[in-house]
């Protein structure tokens, strides 16, 4: 509709319910839908108000093209998800060995409140925690510190990947509870499986999008 001019710049969406009839959608599918193009600055969420059509002037566009080129040819990004991988599923293998109940009690915590969150934003910031405290059950400052450090640059990607890839906070949820019952288990083999196979699922995410991209 934006693109065939029907919504003009500084135009505001229809009321949800009437717009998400008018495109067959679910309002959940409607939601995620805004959420997206308000994080690429196509659409602007005022709280209370309504959202609207942005300006759409060339500098929020570049702005959004700026974004989709970071995440996909960025080759930093990359590396810092090989990092990853290479250091958290053995991270989460010393975890296995170590973790005590009250550690193990507040990771059931928060991963319970991964699977309550209302956003893809608001999941991620979980996920970021949920990473840090089997990080930090390993026993390793200087492995915590380092990895705390690599986390904040993918969380722009994990975003974006959570809002336009089909299952992935499901799947990521679903992982979580597997590094977790692995965790309590004490099996740092499987601790160490689960988490491999949790982050390179995003760095394979990522790789694909570059490649699409090229």
């Amino acid at each position: 509709m934006i693109a065939e001019g029907r919504l003009k710049p500084g135009d505001r969406l229809p009321k949800e319910a009437d717009l998400a009839a008018l495109l067959g959608l679910s309002r959940n599918s409607l939601r995620e839908a805004v959420r997206a193009l308000s994080l690429i600055h196509v659409l602007d969420v005022r709280q209370g108000d309504g959202t609207y059509v942005t300006s759409l002037e060339p500098e929020r566009l570049l702005e959004a093209v700026g974004f989709m080129v970071e995440l996909r040819h960025d080759t930093s990004l990359l590396e810092v998800f090989e990092v990853r991988r290479m250091l958290e599923p053995a991270a989460a293998a010393r975890a296995a060995e170590l973790i005590n109940e009250e550690q193990l009690a507040e990771l059931e915590l928060e991963l319970a409140r991964a699977e309550a969150a209302k956003s893809v934003e608001e999941l991620v910031a979980h996920d970021l925690d949920f990473h840090r405290m089997i990080v930090t059950a390993a026993g390793n400052q200087v492995l915590t510190a380092l990895l705390v450090q690599l986390n904040s640059p993918t969380v722009r990607a994990r975003v974006w990947r959570g809002l336009t890839q089909d299952g992935a906070l499901d799947r990521t949820l679903a992982e979580h509870r597997g590094i977790v019952a692995a965790l309590r288990a004490g099996r740092a083999d499987l601790a160490h499986a689960c988490s491999l196979v949790h982050i390179a699922g995003v760095e394979e995410w990522l790789r694909e999008s570059v490649r699409a991209a090229e």
